[in-house]
C-alpha cells in the first residue's frame, strides 16, 4: 500500500472545485493507494509523472516506489493543466 502526500497547492485546487467534483477527486486520490497506475492513468512525456483524468478535471502526481509515497502537486482543469 501507497502512502499519498497531497502538497499544499492542490489542497487549493481540490477546495476550490465544484462540490461534487471535490468529493470525486478525493476518492479517486484516496484508491491511488492501492493502485498507484490504474488502467485510465497515463504517464507524462519527458518525466516520471502521472496524469489521471476525472471527469474535465486532471489529477498530476508523482509515484516514488522505492518509498511508496504518491505525491499529488496540482488538481487542474483540463484545459488549464498543460499536461492533460
Amino acid at each position: 500500500m501507497y502512502k499519498v502526500r497531497i502538497l499544499r497547492r492542490a489542497v487549493k485546487d481540490i477546495a476550490s472545485l465544484p462540490k461534487n467534483y471535490s468529493r470525486l477527486v478525493s476518492q479517486h486520490i484516496d484508491d491511488l493507494q492501492d493502485d498507484p497506475c490504474p488502467p485510465c492513468t497515463k504517464k507524462l512525456r519527458g518525466s516520471t509523472d502521472y496524469r489521471l483524468r476525472v471527469g474535465t478535471y486532471c489529477i498530476l502526481y508523482d509515484v516514488n516506489d522505492k518509498s511508496q509515497t504518491i505525491t499529488v502537486y496540482r488538481v487542474k482543469h483540463r484545459r488549464e493543466a498543460y499536461h492533460c
